[in-house]
């Protein structure tokens, strides 16, 4: 953006931001405070996101939609978009027995590539690995200084859009801009929520009630402003215009692959999607050995590979073990390659072993991940 864009674009945002939120959770007494110190190149607020989009100047940012807590929510596109000719959406095309009636491609066109930044708010890692790849994007390093020329050159050749935060509401009423080092409890207190007792949702639990109001102490920034957990919205009829907004980035964009970033407190994987085609499957099980095997050559930590396995056929059994989630949903709108990946928090848990992540370590985790993906679309 330049000139008078530019101004108008920051104009707006600024008229966005000026509408009133909810505000960020205090951390209660005796909780640790946040981790210090945190380096710089780890930043993940939403100050330092609208930073980072303020200073684009090759992408393209469009504010695809504004949360209820009146914050935007911001897509970067890099690349050229094609005209694919569309003439049928996903689903009737695929009923017609021939995709190409939604989106004619070739190898001669440009690989189109969708990150999808968190839609849990307290799941800074995606955010933080995002930031730095614009910044990648624009000016060929990372936050740290360090030089990505390979990943540069492959963003480069691919049309690729990117959501820093899927969910800025869950974000900014998060109190903690790392876990590394602090209570696995603790991420699930300020991400999941509690009751009105005290007492944790936690997981699965924290699924129970959609959306999330009433019996609500904390409202864990799993969810926006609304309540509403973007990753189990109503596909049919979505409660919130974010995700609305991603849905119909995927289907205009018709993405080859899709991820949508998440955190646990183990080691750094990918998850299938479920409720799509088996070739997806063994696709997203060939990258995410692909993946391994690159975080095990760099010394990061990483699944063995008797622990990948391909999932089994879902609705074997009642009541079904999967659900329908904005994974599959992305699928079914696009026919991207579209999965889950899970990054190490750095939490530290007595009940399980859990991988022992830097701030240095889970920026190289985040930025391997999508070297290995534009890798595998432009072979």
């Amino acid at each position: 953006m330049s000139g008078p864009t530019r101004a108008l674009f920051l104009l707006l945002s600024a008229a966005i931001l000026c509408v009133p939120s909810m505000a960020q959770v205090p951390i209660d007494p005796g909780d640790p405070p946040n981790p210090a110190p945190i380096p710089e190149f780890y930043g993940s607020s939403l100050s330092v996101i609208e930073q980072e989009i303020n200073q684009i100047e090759k992408g393209e940012v469009k504010v695809v939609a504004t949360s209820p807590g009146g914050f935007p929510v911001y897509a970067v596109y890099y690349g050229t978009k094609e005209n694919f000719h569309s003439q049928a959406n996903y689903n009737s095309a695929v009923a017609a027995r021939n995709p190409v009636y939604y989106a004619r491609k070739d190898s001669s066109g440009q690989a189109v590539v969708f990150f999808l930044g968190p839609v849990h708010g307290q799941e800074v890692e995606g955010m933080v690995g995002l930031v730095n790849l614009i910044h990648v994007a624009e000016n060929g390093k990372d936050h740290r200084g360090q030089e990505w020329p390979s990943l540069q050159s492959k963003l480069d050749r691919c049309r690729v859009i990117i959501v820093p935060c899927g969910n800025p509401d869950g974000r900014k009423r998060c109190p903690y801009d790392s876990f590394v080092g602090l209570p696995v409890e603790i991420m699930t207190k300020y991400g999941q929520g509690t009751r009105t007792d005290g007492s944790s949702w936690g997981w699965p639990g924290a699924k129970s009630l959609h959306p999330m109001q009433g019996n609500v102490g904390i409202l864990g920034a799993y969810f926006n402003d609304d309540g509403i957990n973007m990753m189990h919205d109503d596909w049919f009829s979505p409660m919130a215009a974010e995700t609305e907004a991603i849905l119909e980035i995927a289907r205009s964009e018709a993405p080859d692959m899709t991820v949508s970033l998440h955190s646990h407190h183990q080691k750094s994987r990918i998850l299938p999607a479920a409720y799509v085609p088996w070739f997806i499957k063994m696709r997203i099980d060939t990258l995410t050995r692909r993946v391994n095997h690159r975080y095990a050559s760099i010394g990061l930590p990483s699944i063995p590979d008797e622990w990948i396995s391909l999932p089994e056929v879902e609705d074997e059994t009642f009541p079904p073990l999967t659900s329908f989630n904005l994974i599959s949903a992305l699928h079914h709108v696009s026919g991207t390659m579209a999965f889950t990946f899970e990054c190490s928090h750095g939490t530290v848990t007595d009940t399980e072993p859990a991988p022992m992540v830097s701030y240095s370590d889970i920026l190289d985790i985040q930025l391997h991940l999508y070297e290995e993906m534009l890798d595998y679309v432009l072979e």
